[in-house]
């Protein structure tokens, strides 16, 4: 027997298309004499590789990467294998053996995975060194060891801690990742993620690597006048109500109408990424009338005061406004919690 057809989904993400490409041209820029790449892992940080990954190699987007292995056959279907890098390495031989079956580039980090890497058969690989986050990254203390002189290392990477700040750690890491440098041959050098990109020319070098600005976040205030917003979730309403005074709203009665008003509930909640810091925060929208939220978020709706909205109807469409700057103010979320954790269930358009 046949599935029936499904009906649309009362959620939508609309991507900006223009502000994406746009956004990459602009780090690509601001990254002086060296190339922009693309964080595109997690999904496009939620957004959607099959919708990303075209949209940033037809604005000259040449170098990808990714955390997990994964994440590279969607990536693939977009793309050439050698312009494709995985962040986290091979820890099993698994996984040295998928790299070199699909043609992309394991990012070393310990000497652990560049003896994984050399027993599968070596070949071209990127190298992560720490020059102080302490997460990934092989020590500056085991740069000269015999392991590492036998890589065939394309991109010597690091990744900065603190870039969002102006502290002193940045100047530390890249005064460390300068003499990693002058040991270990590459054929091109990458320490800038998207806040470092605003840092200066001094920590672009040959690649840079954006994820978090090309989908509109604003790690640093530099950035805020050429930084756009990517990512437009919409929500359908289910249905409208008329509360009296004294009547509560949603789970524990958080809040109650002091005088007659007019609700809708609306088809979001936490499962598709709206969290519980937004109960009794912000708003909806609804052709221009802001709609503030009321009681608290729950798994798969919410409820929205739309006084200012007399006219609103089951079945019309709500903006989320997601301005990742300002709704990572509103919430206490960072940036990338807010795209990260976006659910399944919108339609991607």
């Amino acid at each position: 027997m046949n599935s029936p057809d499904l009906p649309p989904p009362t959620l939508r993400l609309q991507l900006d298309s223009d502000a994406l490409a746009d956004n990459w041209r602009a780090l690509n820029e601001l990254s002086g004499s060296a190339r922009a790449g693309a964080a595109v892992k997690a999904n496009a940080y939620g957004l959607g590789v099959d919708k990303v990954v075209p949209i940033l190699r037809k604005a000259g987007a040449t170098d990808f990467f990714v955390a997990h292995w994964s994440e590279v056959p969607a990536v693939l279907r977009h793309t050439a294998p050698e312009s494709v890098a995985v962040l986290h390495g091979p820890i099993r031989s698994d996984d040295a053996q998928f790299a070199r079956a699909a043609g992309v580039r394991p990012v070393i980090n310990s000497l652990h995975q560049a003896r994984l890497w050399i027993e599968s058969g070596g070949g071209p690989c990127d190298l992560m060194v720490d020059t102080g986050i302490n997460r990934l990254g092989l020590p500056l203390g085991a740069i000269s060891d015999p392991l590492v002189a036998q890589l065939e290392v394309n991109a010597l990477l690091s990744h900065l801690a603190s870039a969002d700040e102006d502290v002193a750690q940045n100047d530390r890491q890249l005064a460390a990742f300068e003499e990693a440098a002058r040991h270990i041959p590459a054929k091109m050098r990458s320490l800038s993620n998207s806040a470092g990109i605003a840092l200066g020319k001094n920590f672009a070098f040959d690649l840079t690597r954006p994820g978090i600005a090309l989908y509109g976040g604003v790690p640093r205030p530099e950035l805020a006048s050429v930084i756009r917003q990517v990512a437009h979730p919409q929500a359908a309403v289910l249905q409208v109500r008329d509360l009296t005074v004294g009547d509560s709203v949603g789970y524990n009665a958080t809040f109650t109408a002091s005088e007659p008003m007019r609700v809708a509930t609306v088809s979001l909640g936490y499962a598709d990424g709206f969290l519980r810091c937004w109960s009794g925060r912000g708003s909806l929208r609804f052709r221009g009338a802001e709609l503030p939220l009321i009681g608290r978020v729950s798994m798969d709706m919410v409820v929205v005061d739309c006084r200012t909205a007399p006219n609103i109807c089951e079945g019309d469409w709500l903006d989320v406004p997601y301005s990742l700057p300002e709704a990572s103010a509103i919430t206490g979320l960072s940036q990338y919690e807010l795209l990260t954790t976006l659910g399944r269930r919108y339609l991607r358009e």
